[in-house]
């Protein structure tokens, strides 16, 4: 199992991309303006972090598809705009409170909505929590792995959509991650990238969870 992961090329991706403990998840990075159907077919899974600029994904809108229909895997992390170029993605975007925290006692609210999940061995459910920016209305039939505090879809796999399998959120780890604030994010790559690669590993193997 391999996994090509999208470079926009900021210093947060620098730093969570290039850099330990999680360039090891990676097996190669490329530009977005260097993908190519020859080198994406070499792949099970394309991840596309944080802040990726849609306006820089659109141009492959297909070549997404084609990856999704032959039985691929895409992962999508937040604020990249994911519903103008992947199937069945809408999103709303919520308001932001970045010091809800700074409150004694305060809950954000995330929930995992599927305890039994296999995403859950690899982390615990406080792992998920540190901001939100939105809400998704994905397809019926998916996997929903986490909501916010009204109970709406913030994480969830789609296996429905296409031949191929979506992983989609609106959290934003890799971002947090390489800005150093935000300990939660760190927390939430060491499970959630051991679990991406043994999951998409099954995947990829019998195109089942």
């Amino acid at each position: 199992m391999r996994v090509l992961a999208i470079h926009p090329g900021t210093y947060y991706h620098i730093q969570s991309l290039e850099s330990p403990p999680f360039a090891q998840y990676f097996d190669a990075l490329v530009r977005p303006e260097d993908l190519t159907w020859a080198e994406l077919r070499r792949y099970d899974v394309l991840f596309i972090p944080c802040r990726t600029p849609a306006d820089r994904m659109l141009p492959y809108k297909d070549l997404l598809l084609r990856h999704l229909d032959e039985g691929g895997t895409i992962i999508s992390t937040g604020e990249n705009h994911s519903e103008l170029y992947l199937p069945g993605v809408r999103f709303t975007p919520q308001p932001t409170n970045w010091w809800w925290w700074l409150t004694p006692g305060a809950d954000l609210g995330v929930r995992a909505a599927n305890a039994d999940h296999s995403l859950f061995r690899y982390l615990p459910e406080e792992d998920l929590t540190w901001h939100l920016h939105g809400w998704f209305d994905p397809p019926e039939g998916v996997t929903v792995l986490a909501v916010n505090e009204a109970g709406k879809p913030i994480l969830y796999v789609d296996d429905v959509s296409t031949n191929g399998r979506l992983i989609i959120t609106s959290l934003d780890p890799l971002f947090h991650h390489g800005s150093h604030f935000m300990p939660a994010t760190t927390r939430f790559l060491k499970g959630f990238l051991p679990w991406m690669r043994d999951h998409a590993a099954r995947q990829a193997a019998s195109k089942v969870e």
